[in-house]
């Protein structure tokens, strides 16, 4: 890298993902490169990470953080603070799903959900807390569909993404204070690599989803990426304690509902 190179990302904006290896999150990683941002992938997957930011180029770095684990998140953040030197925007995508009968949800199944998805969430920003309070940054936080609905054998899934957007709203609050906004995106069904394996284990059936989006289509993970930006990003300079659904109309539809025929 030349020295011309390096003050030039010494002075972009960096944006930390967790989960940023693989579907919305790299999604995301990689549109705010595309603007010209630095970016810190957190992630489990080694050889994600380097697929992820061999794609991006020297505009990103990939460090193995496991968001169930304290000092791994806080040491991720650590090396942000030392390498960096500046933190903009903390985007929350670490997640997973685990469908189960609720009649036959062990504590462990339960538990494992909460640890990953919320608790996982309030690592990052406790951590990235000092950083984005001295940039006046934000955080965004990935709630979903499953956050406004009962689904059955969700409801592990369906409780943490309704306490995403909780979690969301108190921050937003408290954190104001502080300089940093923090929002929440509700995805809809979403083509992600994820979501591509639980449909070939035989647990998602995309059919009847599909048909219940008014855009009769799954959304790709750009088009949850470009939501989340905006509210990273300046853009959404008065935007505090929202969460935004991008769903195709999933949740607002009510076509359910037919008037009668007439008669005659």
């Amino acid at each position: 890298m030349t020295t011309e190179q390096k003050q030039e990302h010494d002075d972009a904006p960096v944006l930390a993902v967790t989960g940023g290896a693989s579907g919305i999150g790299r999604a995301t990683a990689r549109a705010w490169a595309a603007e010209g941002g630095r970016v810190v992938l957190l992630d489990l997957s080694e050889e994600a990470l380097d697929a992820t930011v061999g794609q991006l180029g020297d505009r990103a770095r990939g460090v193995l953080a496991d968001v169930t684990s304290r000092d791994s998140v806080d040491a991720a953040f650590a090396s942000i603070a030392e390498r960096e030197g500046r933190l903009d925007a903390l985007v929350a995508c670490a997640g997973n799903a685990r469908p189960v009968p609720s009649a036959e949800m062990t504590d462990e199944q339960f538990q494992s959900l909460l640890e990953v998805h919320l608790n996982g969430t309030m690592r990052a920003a406790r951590a990235a807390h000092p950083l984005l309070k001295e940039s006046g940054g934000s955080i965004v936080t990935l709630s979903s569909v499953a956050g406004f609905q009962g689904m059955p054998r969700r409801a592990s899934y369906n409780t943490v993404k309704h306490g995403m957007i909780g979690l969301t709203k108190t921050l937003a609050v408290e954190w104001a204070a502080d300089g940093i906004r923090v929002n929440a995106v509700a995805p809809g069904y979403t083509w992600t690599p994820f979501n591509a394996r639980l449909q070939a284990e035989g647990s998602l059936d995309p059919d009847p989803i599909t048909a219940r989006v008014p855009m009769k289509r799954w959304a790709q993970p750009e088009e949850i990426a470009e939501p989340i930006l905006f509210l990273a990003s300046r853009r959404a300079s008065y935007v505090n304690g929202h969460t935004l659904v991008v769903d195709g109309g999933m949740t607002i539809a009510g076509d359910w509902y037919h008037f009668p025929q007439a008669a005659g």
